[in-house]
């Protein structure tokens, strides 16, 4: 049973709906993104999309969901023989189908499997459809889209740009068509996604729980009421759910009458230029949305509001030019642009034939209308929609919640940005700015991991190059060919053999062990004591640290952070996915007092204690950055040399950036370095740029 769709409604969804609803009308849209904090109802809101969906005629028997007036020619299941005499394929009709991608999915469980064995021995293709399969033809939902591991990221995005899945295992290949409505839902809080599969989903939408009372307890008693009778409360909403259905269905039917005039175009065009996104998918999103908008209001000519509400849907998120920058868009700036290149063969809204436009969400002011409990407004349950009064006197006008700036800028109530227990002391300057990021050299753990897929350390893993063979203790693998015969060759008199086929048995099969980068964890262990205050030296070790987070970004790594300074350490940002949050809390950091460098390290250590009980097999990289002074606490020195062999025996991999500067150094951070038993690299040595150099030197001089 479906979970009624208007039950999200009362949490101010209504980009989130019309995002859904404008790409179950014009699937050929790309998808939807909904980013948002937890328990917004993103996942109960996509879920409830698959009642929408019209029903699709498919090849009966057909495992691929082949479409009878134009079946795949490729089809594992084919070919499909048409009826007699009427040229297409005999069809039945069954529901859209959601299919939800589990973040820990196997790449088999994704692509689908083969039997090797049977391949082997016998030399048929028995290939069992996966997700993709199912998919075809259908919404395929990826809850937390973000943690998905990228050897699946990499198969989702060969898939959504060829429109087939492909699965090859030592020259047996199978390919079938797989067209789908790829959905994602994330939380920015545990890291972003990759910028290709980001630039997949056709729109993107933000989410989040309102703040009005009302609202909040409609939510509240509407869930109740689901809990205590699921079929009765889903009853209620059966008419609207059926307007809804009839509503897209009459879109879609609507959609190849609209027409996309030059003038529009070139309004598509000039906003994408203007907002500087990259490549030309934005403009092609962008044109499909204002059509299925032009459609969804039951008109056959796009409008300036149609191009308008396309552009706050398809462009925020391909706007981003590091993990640091958030999605948005300047509403001001579009409003400049659309009104500078006017469509000059729009038509006059007065003139259309549907009447006055009433907006995206067509008359009755919302993409699902009004309902049983619908009040004169339009809203669920009698609960009229947020306005002005609804918000503190004190808010700012941009909605967001933080307090109101004083004509100087400077916030009146919190002097200083800081983190727990580590505020500014009086007399202590604002944080300094970060410098900008550059590319950093690339610090590894050394050795060989096990951990999770990503770009950093050596590791064992599933993808790679192939460096030996083994017995699978489980599911086979990737198949090795080679040891695999050699492992069958000397049973073959044995086993009976006669012909020309090599008899396999399940004993033989081998499967590769190869060797390719994992993820890591980077704990930032950083120094905001006063021997680090200086402004411009402060500034610049944040940019170091920056890149370092835009390198962990791209490597795939978790992250952390602890700092020290006055009194003790604070875990300031506990390990997470989310880089963009370290580079806030970063940004945010105070400097000044004393240099508990002890404390640090082993609030250090106790995050790492922690961190090896909830994932075992993610290999720790401790960097520290500091001038290596240790002024806080009894015995500073002694106690900080103490923390750092304890680490180092822990086989805890450092490496510690030596942030000393000046004509006289002290060589302090050299010594940390050699107690924890990594290396110590400057802020210099850390730029990528700096190390090309340097190598290209001694090759010169040799």
């Amino acid at each position: 049973m479906s979970t009624p769709y208007p039950f999200t409604a009362v949490v101010g969804m209504a980009d989130l709906r019309l995002g859904l609803l404008l790409n179950a009308v014009s699937p050929a849209i790309g998808g939807v993104l909904v980013r948002g904090e937890k328990g917004t109802a993103k996942s109960t809101a996509v879920r409830a999309l698959a009642a929408l969906m019209p029903e699709l005629a498919v090849v009966p028997g057909c495992r691929f969901s082949c479409d009878p007036a134009a079946p795949d020619p490729a089809c594992p299941d084919g070919p499909h023989a048409p009826d007699a005499g009427s040229g297409t394929v005999g069809g039945a009709a069954r529901p859209a189908r959601m299919v939800e991608l589990p973040v820990g999915a196997s790449e088999d469980r994704l692509v689908g499997a083969l039997d090797i064995e049977r391949a082997l021995a016998e030399g048929v293709k028995a290939f069992e459809p996966g997700l993709l399969a199912d998919a075809h033809r259908g919404v395929l939902y990826v809850d937390e889209v973000n943690l998905l591991h990228d050897h699946l990221v990499d198969l989702l995005l060969d898939a959504a740009a060829m429109g087939a899945s492909y699965v090859e295992r030592e020259g047996v290949s199978v390919r079938h068509a797989s067209r789908f409505l790829l959905v994602g839902t994330m939380n920015p809080e545990e890291g972003e996604l990759r910028p290709q599969l980001l630039d997949r989903f056709g729109l993107t939408v933000e989410v989040a729980a309102s703040r009005a009372t009302e609202e909040r307890v409609e939510v509240v008693r509407r869930r109740l009421a689901y809990d205590a009778d699921p079929a009765g409360f889903a009853a209620r909403w059966t008419a609207q759910e059926s307007a809804l259905r009839e509503r897209i269905a009459t879109a879609r039917a609507l959609l190849p009458e609209v027409r996309l005039g030059d003038g529009v175009l070139r309004q598509i065009a000039a906003t994408c230029a203007a907002f500087e996104v990259d490549g030309m998918r934005a403009d092609i999103v962008m044109a499909r949305t204002a059509t299925a908008l032009a459609a969804w209001a039951g008109r056959t000519d796009v409008l300036e509001e149609d191009v308008r509400q396309a552009a706050l849907l398809a462009l925020p998120h391909r706007r981003r030019r590091n993990p640091f920058d958030a999605p948005g868009l300047d509403e001001d700036k579009l409003d400049e642009v659309l009104e500078e290149n006017g469509a000059e063969d729009a038509p006059d809204p007065d003139d259309d034939p549907q009447g006055p436009s009433d907006g995206p969400d067509g008359p009755d002011g919302g993409p699902d209308g009004g309902g049983p409990d619908g009040g004169p407004d339009g809203g669920p349950g009698g609960v009229p929609p947020q306005d002005d009064t609804s918000a503190p006197t004190d808010a700012p006008a941009d909605g967001s919640t933080e307090p109101p700036a004083d004509a100087s800028g400077e916030d009146p109530a919190v002097p200083e940005p800081s983190v727990p227990q580590q505020g500014a002391a009086p007399g202590e300057g604002r944080p300094a700015p970060a410098t900008e990021p550059f590319k950093a050299r690339t610090l590894s753990v050394p050795g060989l991991g096990e951990g999770a897929a990503g770009r950093r350390s050596r590791a064992r893993t599933a993808q790679g190059r192939t460096t030996g063979a083994r017995r699978p203790s489980g599911a086979l693998g990737k198949l090795h060919l080679a040891a695999t015969v050699q492992a069958a060759a000397p049973h073959q008199r044995a086993r009976g053999r006669r012909g020309a086929g090599l008899l396999v048995r399940r004993d033989d099969l081998r499967e590769a062990v190869r060797e390719g980068r994992e993820s890591n964890l980077v704990l930032f262990v950083v120094d905001a004591s006063g021997s680090m205050a200086a402004r411009q030296r402060m500034s610049a070790v944040k940019g170091a640290v920056l890149s370092l987070l835009l390198d962990a970004y791209q490597r795939r790594d978790k992250v952390g952070m602890v700092t020290f300074r006055r009194f003790g350490a604070e875990v300031v940002l506990p390990p997470t996915s989310s880089v963009d949050a370290a580079a806030a809390r970063l940004e945010a950091l105070p400097t000044g007092g004393r240099t508990p460098l002890a404390e640090g390290l082993l609030t250090a250590r106790d995050v790492l204690r922690v961190e090896r009980m909830r994932d075992p097999a993610r290999r720790p990289l401790l960097v520290t950055v500091t001038d290596g002074r240790a002024t806080g606490g009894v015995e500073p020195v002694p106690r900080a040399r103490r923390a750092a062999r304890l680490l180092a025996a822990e086989g805890t991999a450092s490496v510690v950036v030596d942030c000393e500067s000046g004509p006289v150094r002290l060589g302090l951070a050299a010594e940390l370095a050699r107690d924890l038993g990594g290396p110590a690299v400057t802020l210099e040595e850390l730029r990528a740029d700096t190390v090309s150099a340097l190598v290209k030197d001694v090759r010169r001089v040799a």
